[in-house]
């Protein structure tokens, strides 16, 4: 089985969770798609927790690595938040991929398996340290305002971005997301 197969399946796997969530899909749902048998599936992934593991490293890894380059080619603090928000906008109106991965799980981590909540906890880890770092460098050029600290506030506006994820979701409206995503930035400017 090649490597690409495996990403196949991993990518298979990030489609189903979108769509279903982690206990709503099964090897034969991947196997269908990738049109494989599931003893190869399982030949990659000895188990679904596994599997979803390893993509929620990936994705980590992924987003991690796309919001270094973010700080790096967008230097204003206050920009950098609305080049976030305006990814996930930008998802959600075109169907890309309309919502942050742990975020969907998050819902789910009570009954995930511990590898993959531990997993999903680190992303919002990952994600609430870049957040409070970038607040941190706009109170520092005065463009932005932290009246309760960096890491609440980071806390708070993670918080909102998964929150219009869902609202958009449910209204079926990317609009939904723009509207509340544009109150949590202004919230945060210093005009």
């Amino acid at each position: 089985m090649s490597k690409d197969t495996a990403q196949r399946i991993l990518d298979t796997a990030l489609h189903l969770i979108v769509q279903r969530g982690y206990h709503g899909f099964s090897y034969a749902d991947i196997a269908e798609v990738v049109m494989v048998k599931k003893p190869s599936i399982h030949f990659h992934f000895p188990t679904k927790a596994e599997l979803v593991r390893q993509l929620l490293v990936q994705y980590r890894e992924t987003v991690r690595s796309n919001l270094e380059r973010l700080s790096v080619a967008v230097p204003d603090p206050l920009a950098q938040l609305r080049a976030y928000a305006g990814y996930w906008e930008e998802c959600i109106r075109d169907d890309r991929s309309p919502f942050c991965l742990c975020a969907l799980l998050a819902s789910e981590l009570l009954s995930l398996p511990p590898e993959v909540a531990e997993e999903v906890k680190l992303h919002f880890r990952d994600l609430a340290g870049w957040l409070a770092a970038t607040l941190e460098q706009g109170a520092a050029r005065g463009v932005l305002a932290l009246p309760r600290g960096a890491q609440a506030e980071a806390e708070s506006f993670m918080a909102s971005v998964h929150g219009a994820m869902l609202s958009a979701r449910v209204y079926g409206d990317a609009e939904v997301f723009a509207g509340v995503m544009g109150d949590a930035i202004g919230r945060l400017r210093i005009r």
